[in-house]
């Protein structure tokens, strides 16, 4: 178990994480509640700027408790001891870590009602007797989902009691708690390297990876991959840790959302004073063959092969790779997976892959260099509003022998509206994506500011559920190529898919 820290847990600390949104101010209990309900902290407890701050020590005879909200689905809380008309902590939002309250050792049950409340409001969940000992340093925190039926992923309060042991020269502790509430046993596979023989197995929901934490050296970032049955499920890249530093790592949040979304999985590293914040999961990336005269192709970064055999018009499988700049090397497709001896028919850098997003990435351009506008990527980040009811709809020009050109819905002589203006080779247009009612929409392509010239006309298929790139892609010139048309990737299921759309 010691083990496991040594992955998921070390994607927690990150003390780099100075703009994280989370809120550790110390909650008001006023003076009144002293006697029946955990005391307010003074002075010295309240919760500083810095989440690595030292934590407080209980007096003599005393313990200290915090709140932490890590369910995904829960709103804002209030926390009460029951009985109390106060609450404890007020506003509490996921993600964030109230201040330490010094207690009396007791058995409390507490109330957790949605901010902003009052006393006698609804109970959205209520624990049994929680009991607190002399000296002790316990973390409750939320976990589960508040709207489950389902027992094994409930909302609950999980009581986490501090034993971080002795601070090692040069590393730092910590600690890993699985609350992914749509996630079952997971297995830790340190490097990301094989998924399939993972450094620590079955790492239960609601489980923990001990008390004491694990000693990893400081200053070190770290590959982490999320294993399920020896497949991959996901990564993580982490950040350096801090020497000394004592650090719970929280996994929350829904694999079955997107690592975007608020509630996507990820995990939520708390210091000894507070939130640092989350670590989301590294980007994935796809990869689509626009280019008209390339062949098909094999993509490399460094020596591993990261995109094998294809070509004109079809889609890579998702490829995870670490937050930051990527260089691709592009060749001509050959059996096997090791890299050519040879120099790379083009190469590219992709613009910064930040964590938690997806993008796509075209190879565009000619492999010939043709009219100046030789073989390159171009990334673009996958932003579609969602649950629109509407498909959404984001254009991409990628034909490189094609003017700037204006798309729309096309007429029997124009296109009327135009609904993306003015587009260059290689722009695309806002990444929420234009809402489109379901059903077969006859787009039109014009040179930009002729809308009475159509170039192309299209029937292009639409459903309510569909987030697309619609990609302008191929070649106007016969001899230059693929022949133009239109490239839709659809985003709204994973794997991502493409399809071809041939001008009338």
């Amino acid at each position: 178990m010691k083990n496991i820290v040594r992955s998921l847990v070390v994607l927690s600390t990150f003390a780099t994480l100075a703009a994280c949104n989370v809120d550790s101010s110390q909650p008001h209990v006023e003076e009144k509640d002293k006697a029946t309900t955990p005391a307010a902290a003074n002075d010295p407890m309240a919760a500083s700027k810095d989440p690595m701050a030292p934590a407080p020590t209980p007096s003599a005879g005393m313990a200290i408790v915090r709140v932490i909200h890590a369910s995904a689905d829960a709103p804002a809380v209030d926390v009460y001891v029951k009985g109390s008309d106060t609450p404890l902590v007020t506003g509490l939002a996921y993600g964030q870590t109230s201040g330490w309250l010094e207690v009396p050792p007791a058995a409390y049950e507490l109330e957790l009602r949605a901010a902003p409340s009052k006393s006698t409001d609804p109970i959205a969940y209520k624990t049994g007797a929680l009991a607190i000992a002399a000296g002790a340093k316990i973390s409750a925190v939320a976990a589960g989902l508040l709207g489950s039926q389902d027992a094994d992923s409930a909302f609950r309060v999980v009581p986490v009691v501090e034993g971080f042991g002795p601070a090692v020269l040069g590393s730092a502790r910590l600690r890993v708690l699985h609350a992914g509430s749509d996630a079952p046993s997971v297995d830790l596979d340190v490097g990301n390297d094989n998924p399939g023989k993972p450094e620590i197995s079955g790492l239960a929901r609601f489980d923990d990876t001990g008390a004491e934490g694990v000693a990893l050296p400081a200053g070190r970032a770290l590959a982490v991959g999320i294993a399920l049955g020896g497949a991959r499920v996901t990564s993580f890249t982490t950040p350096k840790l801090p020497e000394g530093a004592n650090v719970l790592v929280i996994a929350t949040g829904l694999l079955g959302k997107l690592a975007r979304e608020r509630d996507g999985f990820a995990l939520l590293a708390v210091g000894p004073n507070g939130s640092i914040g989350f670590v989301k999961q590294d980007p994935r990336v796809y990869a689509l063959h626009a280019s008209p005269d390339a062949p098909r192709v094999d993509a490399f970064v460094g020596n591993a092969e990261i995109v094998d055999n294809i070509g004109f018009g079809e889609l890579s499988k998702p490829i995870q790779v670490q937050p930051g700049s990527v260089t691709i090397d592009l060749f001509a497709h050959a059996d096997g997976s090791t890299r050519p001896a040879s120099e790379p028919a083009a190469k590219s850098s992709t613009p910064t892959l930040e964590a938690g997003e997806r993008y796509l990435t075209i190879a565009t351009g000619f492999l010939s260099g043709y009219g100046g506008k030789p073989i390159r990527l171009e990334s673009y980040r996958e932003g579609f509003a969602l649950d629109t009811g509407k498909a959404q709809l984001r254009a991409i020009h990628s034909s490189p022998d094609a003017s700037e050109v204006d798309i729309g819905l096309a007429g029997a002589t124009k296109i009327d509206p135009v609904l993306f203006a003015g587009l260059a080779f290689t722009k695309a247009s806002a990444e929420e994506g234009l809402g489109a009612n379901a059903g077969h929409l006859p787009i039109g392509l014009t040179p930009a500011g002729y809308n009475s010239t159509l170039v192309a006309r299209f029937t292009v298929p639409a459903a309510s559920t569909q987030r697309a790139f619609v990609v302008a892609g191929g070649s106007l010139s016969a001899h230059l190529g693929q022949s133009f048309r239109l490239l839709v990737v659809d985003t709204a299921a994973t794997p991502w898919t493409a399809s071809t759309v041939l001008p009338h």
